[in-house]
């Protein structure tokens, strides 16, 4: 299909209607969806990145028990904040929910910022974040595109592209913008991201019940099995990583990392590291993040001469997981006892 005629704006209002009225009668009851409280929706999207619906759940009752308002998380202490966080994983995000909550109430009085366009610039805050909390809570009149919406769109409309481009990814940006250009744009948002979770999800496809079977170019072409393309996977790259741990009686001592493009900002030992081709022989042991393959050598210094940076911290040993709850910091402890 060509582009021009993705925005046919009779084809976009009868696809519109269509999913309203599917939504009105199949929603899923979910705690975060019958509010308009922009906290309660912010918390909920970031834990659902990464995370299915079900996961998600307890940890997001438990989370918000315990810091029910911004201004509860703006003043916990990131180490509270790293406990019901904990088994969520990807710890960054704990982290800029943090950060973000500071901001915006010490620099915002504690005001929701109302439009994507404001929220983008708060850490955390990418492409779909900002325009989920502005379009969910606010009404702001512009389209969410996470992965379920890029499968329907695609799908519905035979797009056989390569989406995770930029100038394609635009294109599916702008269509899922004039579908909920309108006065329902919190529910149409819902239920477009709705429809990828339940009925065109990756593989298990339910056509006969999905409210744009009439019309889906896939589905009359036969290529619901080929669309959405599949984002070429990165090539992985080795790494050695040398820590040089440094005690003092029970204490280690801990600095943000900023020495390797993975895991950035995580409290660590001082450390070097450097790309390599190949396996080295020898290491303490093998740590995998993302498109990264690590391998890991321990030296343990108990008395040092060595500088200790301005910025960094003694942490006790048994406490280091309120610091930095990751398995690679429980591997390097490990290793030291």
């Amino acid at each position: 299909m060509k582009k021009n005629n993705l925005f046919n704006s009779k084809v976009i209002i009868q696809d519109r209607l269509n999913l309203l009225h599917w939504y009105n009668e199949n929603k899923r009851s979910l705690p975060w969806r019958n509010t308009k409280n922009p906290y309660l929706i912010w918390i909920s999207e970031v834990m659902l990145q990464q995370t299915t619906v079900t996961a998600v759940i307890p940890y997001y009752t438990k989370f918000i028990n315990r810091f029910p308002t911004l201004k509860d998380l703006a003043q916990a202490r990131i180490e509270n904040i790293y406990e019901y966080w904990a088994g969520l994983g990807y710890y960054s995000r704990a982290r800029n929910l943090h950060k973000a909550a500071e901001i915006i109430f010490n620099q915002h009085d504690g005001i929701f910022p109302k439009t994507y366009q404001e929220l983008i610039q708060l850490p955390g805050f990418g492409p779909y974040t900002s325009r989920a909390v502005a379009s969910l809570a606010y009404d702001q009149p512009v389209g969410v595109l996470d992965g379920n919406v890029i499968r329907i769109l695609c799908r519905k409309h035979g797009l056989n592209i390569s989406w995770w481009e930029t100038t394609e990814r635009n294109h599916l940006q702008k269509l899922s913008d004039l579908i909920a250009d309108s006065k329902h744009t919190a529910d149409i948002n819902q239920a477009m991201m709705e429809l990828g979770a339940t009925i065109c999800t990756p593989k298990k496809v339910m056509c006969l019940m999905c409210p744009w079977n009439k019309n889906c170019v896939s589905l009359k072409k036969d290529l619901i099995t080929q669309i959405p393309l599949s984002k070429p996977k990165p090539k992985f790259e080795m790494w050695l990583w040398n820590f040089d741990v440094l005690f003092d009686k029970s204490k280690i001592l801990l600095i943000e990392n900023e020495t390797t493009p993975f895991l950035k900002n995580n409290w660590l030992p001082l450390s070097t590291a450097e790309k390599i081709d190949q396996k080295p022989k020898k290491f303490d042991f093998k740590h995998g993040v993302t498109k990264y393959d690590i391998y890991v050598n321990i030296n343990i210094i108990l008395k040092s001469k060595k500088i200790i940076p301005k910025n960094s911290r003694w942490v006790d040993v048994d406490k280091i997981s309120e610091i930095n709850p990751t398995s690679l910091i429980k591997k390097i402890v490990e290793c030291i006892k």
